[in-house]
């Protein structure tokens, strides 16, 4: 179980996973850096599916062809995605469009653990599928889907984002994360 308090003017956390807790105390600038992360994962995003909408998509010859080359350990997933017709039709609206409202929720902070925890998904197929690993198995995509997942745990929507305001919203008297809790896990 994470829990995070606020003691006077410095923020303590800790988790405990598999019986091993581990305990940090965040600069009081934090709240800053985690917020210059939502918004440039946000607008990295954004921009991406603009691009890409722009630019007509299209991942299939990728997909087919580039993923052998570069040796990507997931290679015959994704020829088999680029062989299915359907599912290529599927992927070349789903890449860019969901880039763009990943982004679009990140830049506003509002369902951000839910566009953070997509972007992560995002990130690590494209992980897979770019395979640039001739400089050890830690890349760029795969940086970037560490920084999603921060994103998410630290509730970054709750900095200067609308969960705050939606998480604080009366429903018959209760804030809606109280009344439904399970919004916790894609609001914040």
């Amino acid at each position: 179980m994470a829990a995070t308090t606020q003691t006077g003017t410095t923020n303590t956390f800790e988790s405990t996973v598999a019986g091993v807790t581990v305990r940090g105390r965040a600069h009081p600038l934090s709240a800053w850096f985690v917020l210059a992360l939502r918004l440039m994962m946000g607008i990295a995003f954004a921009y991406s599916g603009i691009a890409k909408i722009i630019d007509g998509f299209d991942a299939t010859g990728y997909l087919a062809n580039a993923t052998v080359a570069n040796g990507s350990p997931a290679a015959g997933l994704f020829v088999a995605m680029a062989g299915n017709e359907a599912f290529m039709a599927f992927v070349n609206v789903a890449v860019p469009w969901g880039e763009l409202a990943i982004g679009l929720a990140l830049i506003v902070g509002l369902l951000t653990r839910f566009a953070a925890f997509w972007g992560a998904v995002m990130m690590f197929l494209f992980y897979l599928g770019n395979w640039e690993v001739g400089h050890g198995l830690i890349n760029g995509d795969f940086a970037y889907m560490l920084v999603f997942l921060a994103v998410a745990a630290f509730g970054a929507g709750r900095i200067l984002g609308l969960d705050a305001l939606v998480e604080r919203y009366d429903v018959d008297g209760r804030p809606l994360t109280e009344k439904y809790p399970v919004l916790d896990y894609v609001l914040g």
